[in-house]
């Protein structure tokens, strides 16, 4: 019995998107993760770091030499001060050794579902939300 409902909950999942939108929660809370991480550690530092995210490689890295990759069925989007680009299309936060940033935003979506990962500027707190999908 046990059985056939834990498969009938598998069938569920697959048919009806749950694992996708499980990757893309989970991707979420991970940027999120590092995020904080980042400003944690430049306040212990008082030492600016920086987070980077590169949308069209769907990779990211961190503060302390963090990094890692992002599913690539995930539609990843980056909002934030373009002076700060080391790169063509690679986004970049930096926190401050006070706890401030430079402030932005990446958006992870999946068809129609989107969280929003936003830091602000000012206080540099790292904040996760649902959001609208950015086309």
């Amino acid at each position: 019995m046990a059985l056939i409902a834990a498969s009938g909950l598998l069938a569920a999942g697959v048919l009806t998107g749950g694992f996708d939108r499980m990757a893309l929660r989970s991707s979420a809370k991970e940027v999120t993760s590092q995020l904080r991480f980042a400003r944690a550690h430049a306040i212990a530092t008082g030492k600016p770091q920086q987070f980077l995210i590169d949308p069209a490689a769907h990779a990211w890295q961190g503060a302390n030499g963090r990094s890692g990759d992002l599913p690539k069925k995930l539609g990843v989007h980056f909002t934030g001060a373009r002076e700060l680009q080391p790169a063509e299309g690679v986004g970049a936060i930096v926190f401050f050794g006070d706890g401030a940033s430079s402030g932005g935003r990446v958006q992870l979506s999946l068809r129609d579902a989107a969280w929003n990962v936003d830091v602000a500027w000012l206080t540099g707190e790292v904040t996760l939300r649902r959001g609208e999908v950015v086309r």
